[in-house]
C-alpha cells in the first residue's frame, strides 16, 4: 500500500512536471499586450510590415520563422535563447548551425527599439514574425497572446532536438515533454509542409542503407520518386550530400497547406519520421485525416502553433527585455 501511495505521489509530481513545462506563464499572457504602451505605434502592424516585405522577395522565409520558433521553444521555452551569440549557445549547437531569419528578427527589433525603446521582447517578435509569415503563405491568420520575456541565458548543452529518422513513436515520446498529444505531433511535423532538407539527410535512412543493410531503399517509399531521387537529385556520391530536396512537392513548398499529408499517403514523405507517420498504426489515421480536409488542418495548425508559443514562456518580472536580440542586457 505504501509503495502504491509512493508510485502515485511520483506520477503526479511527473504529471505536474509536464504541466508546468507546456503553461508556464502563459496564463500572464494576453492578446493586444502592446497596445498603448508603444508611443502610440501598433507593435503588431509593424512586426507585420517588415515580415510582409520580406516575403515578397524571399518567400522561404516562412519556413525559416517556422523551424526558428520550434528550435527554440522546444529547448527550455519560448525565451529568445537561440537568438543570444557567443561560444557555448543556443545557436552554436550542431541541430541549430543551419537555423535561419535571424537578421529579420533583428531588424525588427531595430524599428520597434526606434519606437518604443525596451518594450518589446525579442521573443514575442519571434513569434508574432512567425504567426504573419504563416498567414502570408496561405496559412491560418491566427491570434497569439503576448507580453513574453528573454531569458538570461542560452546554453548549447541545453539543445536536444528530436532526429530525423525517428519512429514515429519516438516523436511522440519527444513532444509529449512539450505537453502535445500525438495528434499534436503529427500537426506540428505538418510544418514540414514548406522548406527543404539536403540528400545527406536522406541518403543513408532511406535511399541507400534502410535499416542498416547496405544498397536497401526504404520499401515505403515510392518507386517513382525514389528512381527519380537516386538518378538525379541524390546520387551516391558524396558531392551529392548538399543538394536540396524540398520537403514538399516543389509546387507547394511555401504553401502552407496539407499537401504535405497527401505525399505521405503517395509514400512520398521525404525525412524518414515524416514517413513513420503514416506507416505507424497510432497515427496513420490522423494522417489521412489531415490529407484528406485542408480546412481541419489550417484550423488545428494554427491551434498548435498557438500552444507551441506559449510553452515555459517567462512573463510579468522574469527575464529581461532585450536591448538587441543577439545578446543580454
Amino acid at each position: 500500500m505504501a509503495s502504491a501511495r509512493h508510485m502515485g505521489a511520483a506520477a503526479l509530481m511527473v504529471a505536474l512536471a509536464v504541466l508546468a513545462l507546456a503553461t508556464g506563464g502563459s496564463a500572464k499572457l494576453q492578446h493586444e499586450f502592446y497596445k498603448g504602451k508603444c508611443n502610440g505605434s501598433d507593435v503588431e502592424a509593424i512586426v507585420k510590415s517588415i515580415v510582409k516585405a520580406r516575403f515578397a522577395r524571399e518567400a522561404p522565409i516562412v519556413a525559416y520563422l517556422l523551424r526558428m520558433q520550434f528550435h527554440e521553444c522546444a529547448v527550455n521555452g519560448c525565451d529568445g535563447g537561440l537568438l543570444i551569440d557567443g561560444p557555448g549557445t543556443e545557436k552554436t549547437a550542431p541541430p541549430n548551425l543551419s537555423v535561419k531569419g535571424y537578421d529579420l528578427i533583428a531588424a525588427v527589433k531595430a524599428e520597434l527599439e526606434r519606437k518604443c525603446p525596451g518594450v518589446v521582447s525579442c521573443s514575442d517578435i519571434q513569434i508574432l514574425a512567425t504567426r504573419d509569415a504563416v498567414a502570408l503563405a496561405g496559412g491560418p491568420a491566427y491570434k497569439v497572446r503576448t507580453g513574453r520575456r528573454d531569458r538570461r541565458q542560452s546554453r548549447a548543452s541545453d539543445v536536444k532536438l528530436p532526429g530525423s529518422e525517428y519512429t514515429a513513436a519516438q516523436a511522440i515520446a519527444y513532444y509529449a515533454k512539450l505537453g502535445m498529444s500525438a495528434y499534436e505531433t503529427v500537426l506540428l511535423l505538418g510544418a514540414h509542409t514548406v522548406g527543404a532538407t539536403h540528400c545527406r539527410a536522406i541518403k543513408n535512412s532511406r535511399l541507400y542503407g534502410y535499416g542498416g543493410k547496405m544498397g536497401v531503399t526504404d520499401p515505403a517509399m515510392d518507386p517513382t520518386i525514389a528512381s527519380v531521387y537516386k538518378k538525379s537529385v541524390c546520387p551516391n556520391v558524396t558531392r551529392s550530400d548538399g543538394n536540396t530536396v524540398y520537403l514538399d512537392d516543389q509546387w507547394s513548398a511555401l504553401k502552407v497547406d496539407n499537401n504535405y499529408y497527401k505525399n505521405l499517403q503517395r509514400g512520398r514523405g521525404v525525412l524518414l519520421v515524416d514517413q513513420n507517420l503514416y506507416r505507424d498504426g497510432s497515427t496513420h489515421k490522423i494522417v489521412d485525416q489531415l490529407a484528406n480536409n485542408n480546412g481541419l488542418f489550417q484550423s488545428q495548425f494554427a491551434k498548435v502553433l498557438v500552444k507551441l508559443s506559449e510553452v515555459n514562456v517567462l512573463t510579468d518580472k522574469h527575464g529581461e527585455i532585450r536591448k538587441v536580440c543577439n545578446k543580454f542586457n
